[in-house]
């Protein structure tokens, strides 16, 4: 399996477009038209809205499919059936079958691994596919299928190089995953809005709108996940959800509204959002009797987030181990992460040829900080400073999350540089 993931990780390019990916799909014989796909796009909470939905139409009884980037830890995290990662073996297997006509194309690392994802849902016998956008929407290469329903989470200034520096020029971009009469639901608000709004009236798909037409009332919010009542045109349902963090109101909210508009039974949406796993995202792991708490939150929104968390449980991290991507707007991530914590570690993911140097951020930080370039060492330095029960908060990169995660559960990741 090294071997070929050597081969497809050199492959990683920002390169927009569906051509390459039609072509890759149609030698394949097409295999995502052997299952109904639905996509999720959105600058925050596409991958939480994704595994929600994805465990409330398994527990409804399909067999369902999840398509998420970036990985954490393991390539195979990207594809799961029924909220089973799919064998390292079957992977390499399809994998191999289809390098060949990857290279005749030359195609892009996320080019082949949604072909590759497609062809491995469509063997498994999925009924559903749930495919979260890896960037935008409109020359994703997710965007090649044809799903039954669209949903855009929110949009919030992210990947601004390639979408567009405005919330007006990224909705455009996200938007670009509507489907002609075909229904479509959107946390997204303001301006934004305005734009899916629009998108969505030229191509007479029926949208349906967080606050306006989906309704929400938070009945509780703690360390166990969040209660939440969801009202819509379909009806009214109360779930709890274990996922961590007020904004998980909306995605739970988005993924039991999608479930409602394909029929799926109150009882299972409810059985469905309690089951729900996702990694990385206010995840917690005790580790060495410190609560680490894991989340990407690469982006001032994200940010936002996860400070109004803390706020809402009254508590506040000992320390924050941070590293950043340096193409992100690093000082507003800092900044706010930085307002419940009363000093910071600054380090880097180890794999990521796109991290921040600490020396860096160093300029950019407002507290007491240290500046620890090697992750391990950054970790035990997080543990040796704080003291049993403590909360150690580690934001700032999924990447940096995928490196620290395996340690603190006593794994061995991959050693794969990355950036998709």
């Amino acid at each position: 399996m090294n071997d070929l993931l050597d081969w497809l990780f050199v492959r990683q390019r920002f390169d927009l477009g569906l051509g390459r990916t039609k072509d890759l799909l149609a030698l394949l014989g097409n295999p995502q038209d052997r299952f109904k796909s639905i996509i999720v796009g959105g600058t925050n909470g596409k991958g939480s809205t994704s595994a929600t939905l994805a465990s409330i139409l398994k527990s409804a009884g399909y067999k369902t499919a999840l398509f998420t980037s970036p990985h954490l830890t393991y390539f195979s995290e990207r594809f799961q059936i029924n909220g089973e990662r799919i064998a390292d073996a079957t992977i390499e297997e399809t994998l191999r079958e289809i390098k060949l006509l990857a290279e005749e194309l030359e195609a892009s690392f996320f080019e082949i691994v949604t072909a590759l994802g497609c062809q491995l849902f469509a063997d498994a016998g999925a009924e559903y596919a749930i495919m979260e956008v890896g960037m935008g929407g409109r020359f994703d290469a997710t965007n090649v299928l044809d799903p039954v329903l669209s949903i855009i989470t929110g949009i919030a200034l992210d990947h601004t190089k390639y979408l567009g520096d405005t919330p007006q020029q990224i909705a455009f971009e996200k938007a670009g995953i509507l489907r002609p009469n075909k229904l479509a639901l959107t946390g997204a608000k303001d301006g934004a809005l305005g734009v899916i709004r629009e998108q969505a009236r030229a191509l007479e798909a029926s949208l349906q709108v967080l606050d306006e037409d989906i309704h929400t009332t938070l009945h509780e919010v703690a360390w166990e996940g969040i209660d939440v009542s969801v009202k819509n045109a379909y009806g009214g349902v109360r779930v709890h959800s274990p996922l961590l963090g007020l904004h998980q109101v909306r995605n739970v909210a988005l993924a039991v509204t999608a479930a409602q508009a394909l029929s799926v039974s109150s009882n299972a949406i409810q059985r469905g959002v309690s089951e729900t796993q996702w990694a990385g995202r206010l995840e917690k792991i005790l580790y060495h009797n410190r609560l680490f708490l894991l989340d990407g939150a690469h982006n001032p929104e994200a940010a936002e987030v996860v400070r109004d968390t803390f706020r809402a449980l009254e508590v506040s991290p000992a320390v924050l181990l941070f590293g950043i991507a340096k193409d992100k707007e690093v000082e507003s991530v800092l900044k706010t992460l930085e307002s419940i914590v009363s000093r910071v570690i600054l380090t880097k993911a180890q794999l990521s040829p796109r991290a921040a140097e600490p020396l860096e951020l160093a300029e950019l930080s407002s507290k007491p900080h240290v500046l620890m370039p090697n992750l391990l060492e950054a970790i035990e330095h997080a543990i040796s400073t704080t003291k049993p029960g403590d909360i150690i908060l580690v934001a700032g990169s999924l990447y940096l999350i995928g490196e620290v995660r395996p340690y603190v559960l006593g794994e061995v990741g991959e050693t794969f540089e990355r950036y998709q």
